[in-house]
């Protein structure tokens, strides 16, 4: 007898986003930090230098050292008042499940989850659940506005090495960048006038700080450098900022290579000589809060300030799940399902359906 098989129509959303962003230890202690730093730091993606020499610099020297460094850093900033964690896992949580019920209210049913590139939840673990749920159409939505190799690129990796193990794969959409979108400069824009309305006073110098990278890969072709500049640009004219109103520089400088520059460091360092009272600093590069803008900027970066002569650093949140932000995200997710129906769609189909059936069979509606 042959097997029988049954493929029925799975129940349940059809359609599924998994928002990525790059990740947290799972605590903050030297040595969750440095499984995370492992894993983060052994990807080709991220340190682009023969695989021999950077293991013996990273087991070698960076794992002995950096992990009891950066837990303290982490310790720092994260958020023991609600038992929740890595302000970062925090945040897209948060905006994952704002996204569906803002897509919701829009009419889309659909499932959102969120995942770490590296760390918890994985990014496999996610995409399993999603198709556990019956989702075969799936839109990978990268946090970083600003595309970049070492992350959109390295998120994607992942997510193709998932699909190389499935026997039946689902259709797939990738958002790798929205950079200069509409939308989220206008969020932007929003975020930096509710805070000085809120300040008062004159308008501080702002600040528009991004993750750094190596140079090399400017000249290897990576737009990350550019789309950094054009969303500074695009948002110094939606705030008519004079061109000395606002500064572009880039932080988290790691090794000895050559990195884009001005540094986050000097910028804020030259302002305050320049006898420079207050700046407003935004990390336009982060789509939630993290160590780099929550430790880095704000603690360090004012301490940086005030010793060079600076007496207020204010530091801007990230979008997270403002609304300004989330409107911003559901904008931009909303436009790359165009054409994909949602559960919704299809059950409005299908009463169409029946109501046409109805009709030409003469029976009531």
């Amino acid at each position: 007898m042959s097997p029988s098989f049954d493929h029925a129509r799975r129940a349940g959303p059809s359609v599924g986003i998994l928002l990525c962003n790059l990740g947290s230890p799972d605590q903050a202690t030297a040595p969750a930090v440095r499984r995370y730093l492992a894993e983060f730091l052994s990807d080709p993606r991220v340190v682009e230098i023969p695989k021999a020499i950077w293991w013996l610099i990273l087991h070698g020297i960076i794992l002995r050292t950096r992990p009891a460094i950066s837990a303290a850093k982490y310790a720092s900033v994260w958020m023991k008042n609600e038992a929740l964690g890595a302000p970062l896992k925090v945040h897209t949580e948060r905006q994952a499940k704002q996204l569906q019920g803002w897509l919701g209210e829009r009419g889309h049913h659909l499932q959102v989850r969120w995942a770490m590139r590296y760390g918890n939840p994985s990014i496999h673990s996610q995409l399993d659940a999603l198709k556990a749920a019956g989702v075969d159409r799936i839109l990978v939505f990268n946090a970083y506005p600003q595309y970049c190799a070492a992350t959109v690129a390295s998120v994607m990796d992942k997510v193709t090495g998932w699909l190389q193990q499935q026997r039946w794969m689902p259709e797939l959409r990738v958002i790798n960048h929205y950079h200069d979108h509409p939308a989220y400069i206008q969020a932007l824009v929003a975020s930096v006038r509710a805070h000085r309305q809120r300040e008062g006073g004159p308008q501080p110098v702002l600040v528009m700080s991004f993750h750094g990278m190596p140079e090399r890969t400017l000249h290897l072709g990576d737009p990350y450098h550019c789309e950094c500049h054009k969303t500074a640009r695009l948002l110094a004219e939606a705030l008519r900022l004079p061109r000395d109103g606002y500064r572009v520089a880039f932080q988290s400088r790691f090794g000895r290579a050559k990195w884009l520059g001005p540094s986050t460091e000097q910028v804020l360092k030259e302002l305050g000589a320049q006898g420079v009272q207050a700046v407003d600093v935004l990390c336009p590069g982060f789509a939630a809060d993290c160590l780099e803008t929550l430790e880095e900027i704000a603690i360090e970066g004012a301490e940086t300030f005030l010793h060079a002569g600076g007496k207020t650093l204010n530091y801007i949140p990230c979008l997270n799940d403002s609304q300004p932000g989330m409107r911003a995200l559901t904008t931009i997710a909303e436009q790359h399902l165009q054409g994909w129906p949602t559960l919704n769609a299809l059950n409005t189909a299908e009463l169409a359906d029946q109501a046409a059936a109805a009709r030409e069979l003469g029976a009531p509606l």
